[in-house]
């Protein structure tokens, strides 16, 4: 689990002042620059096309100009040449196979869907506060400060709790976790598998990822035990591994998918929030309680070459970055008990800045993959003045917004969406379905990537060939993304999580 909304944001407004002048205006000042970096990025990332225009007038021209004559000494001079053409042509044709043969396949995500829990179990502010004052378990302090994180949390009134957690006393026990495990898997898949019309027999993987809960059986094969999955099926249950696990979950089915060809995988996230809610007084240990409720979320890949003219995105990068090396990191979020030996997960007051180091990490990896030559280009010459010459030059900050249309942030709390907001120079916009996703639906963990997706979906916003970046946090600590590309204009799929909320949305969250 990752808890990074502890901290608040501080709002405030900065005013500036323009004065009149008669002289002529400062260029740098009224010509928006944004526009004039844009016209660099395409003129770089189509410098190739530019050099190679001149080339082809010239050819078009030489040919243009040739007749019968030429032609029939053109194919005299091939014909006398015919074993080396052959031996070119053999060569070619090898390459080629081998390319086929070797590359990649392709994953397809056909379709996914996300659980929403029944209005009955809503938890609004002043149910929180009644029931956790009811429960004789903190004292006036632990309340106050759960009441405080809640208001500054970016969290509103319609989040979810399990059935448990709404009993007076709450009921932790086994029969309820698995309980609130199987009506949120349930489902997301019921759901999920209505919607794409897949008959469960034809899945080939399945896997599941839950942090804290994991039971005997596991949770996989609960659900090859509800829907009678196929006996030679490939399952794996992930625990442990916090909100970036929905990424490693589809980084793991992408490599199974280019072993096993022509199949199905199903990509299961959730946590479990009834038996990991803590009765303690241990600040740290709170934060969790404020933060996290019920989600979870199913997603359907295909490696079947008949699935790109039905799937939503193809699967583009992965991109997954570990800092458990360092002790630091490693302990930042931390499952324990207290003093009291009661057990909950404790947050390191260095978590933004564990969190912000993985961040780096992680975009140093993938930025060369995704950002055009022209971003490239700048944060290499800026590095190279500042090695060189040991100039107090500014680090460069690649504009991720020329290689992305769409950011989904795990909506793990307010301040990671905030930092990650000011340091990767988003606009409102662009973290908007995060915020909107915390307000809604809280955190829910290894699923809110997949929440936010859902309502650029339901907001209309999604086009052929967006590129969508999806980046998580998670205990270990782990910074993991994906990027995946919209094979159409994509409409969001019958029962989703925003269905009936979505024109209520965005709403303005104060500070």
């Amino acid at each position: 689990m990752n808890q990074g909304g502890v901290a608040t944001a501080n709002g405030g407004s900065v005013g500036v002042q323009i004065q009149r002048s008669p002289r002529l205006p400062d260029f740098l000042q009224s010509v928006n620059l944004k526009y004039v970096k844009l016209g660099y990025h395409y003129l770089i990332s189509n410098l190739l096309t530019l050099c190679f225009i001149p080339l082809i007038a010239v050819i078009s021209i030489e040919v243009s100009q040739m007749n019968i004559n030429d032609l029939h000494q053109l194919w005299v001079h091939l014909k006398f040449n015919l074993v080396s053409i052959t031996i070119c042509s053999a060569i070619l044709v090898f390459g080629l196979t081998v390319y086929v043969m070797t590359r990649p396949r392709p994953v397809y995500l056909v379709d996914y869907s996300c659980y929403r829990a029944a209005d009955h179990l809503k938890a609004s502010y002043a149910r929180f506060m009644k029931h956790s004052r009811l429960t004789g378990d903190f004292d006036e302090s632990s309340l106050e400060f759960q009441r405080k994180i809640l208001e500054r949390s970016g969290l509103g009134q319609e989040t979810y709790f399990p059935k448990a957690m709404h009993d007076i006393p709450p009921t932790p026990s086994m029969a309820a976790a698995r309980e609130e495990a199987e009506e949120v898997m349930f489902g997301a898949l019921d759901i999920l598998l209505k919607n794409t019309n897949v008959n469960p027999k034809d899945i080939g993987i399945l896997v599941v990822n839950c942090s804290l809960f994991n039971p005997t059986p596991s949770l996989s094969a609960m659900i090859v035990n509800k829907y009678k999955l196929r006996g030679n099926i490939r399952s794996y249950n992930l625990g442990g591994m916090g909100c970036s696990a929905g990424v490693i979950a589809v980084d793991l089915a992408k490599d199974l998918l280019q072993v096993h060809r022509n199949t199905y995988a199903v990509v299961l996230s959730t946590e479990n929030i009834t038996q990991n809610w803590y009765f303690g007084n241990n600040k740290s240990m709170l934060i969790p309680n404020c933060l996290f409720r019920v989600g979870g979320s199913a997603l359907l890949l295909s490696n079947k070459s008949k699935d790109s003219q039905r799937a939503k995105y193809k699967l583009i990068h992965v991109v997954r970055t570990h800092r458990g090396a360092d002790d630091k990191a490693f302990r930042c979020v931390y499952q324990e008990q207290d003093d009291a030996g009661k057990t909950g997960v404790s947050l390191s007051k260095d978590l933004m800045a564990i969190a912000g180091v993985a961040l780096k990490t992680n975009i140093t990896t993938l930025g060369p993959l995704v950002l055009p030559i022209s971003e490239q280009l700048l944060f290499f010459s800026t590095l190279l003045v500042k090695k060189l010459f040991n100039a107090t030059v500014k680090p460069y900050i690649p504009d991720f917004k020329l290689a992305f249309d769409h950011f989904c942030i795990h909506a793990g709390g307010r301040a990671v969406i905030d930092e990650l907001e000011k340091n990767l120079q988003l606009l409102p916009i662009h973290v908007e379905a995060s915020r909107m996703t915390l307000h809604r639906f809280g955190n829910t963990s290894s699923s809110s990537i997949w929440y936010e997706l859902s309502y650029i979906e339901a907001k209309g916003r999604m086009r052929k060939r967006n590129r969508v970046w999806q980046i998580a946090f998670g205990s270990g600590f782990k910074c993991n993304s994906a990027v995946w590309e919209a094979l159409g204009n994509v409409k969001p799929s019958s029962n989703g999580p925003w269905e009936d909320c979505i024109d209520n949305y965005p709403v303005k969250i104060s500070t």
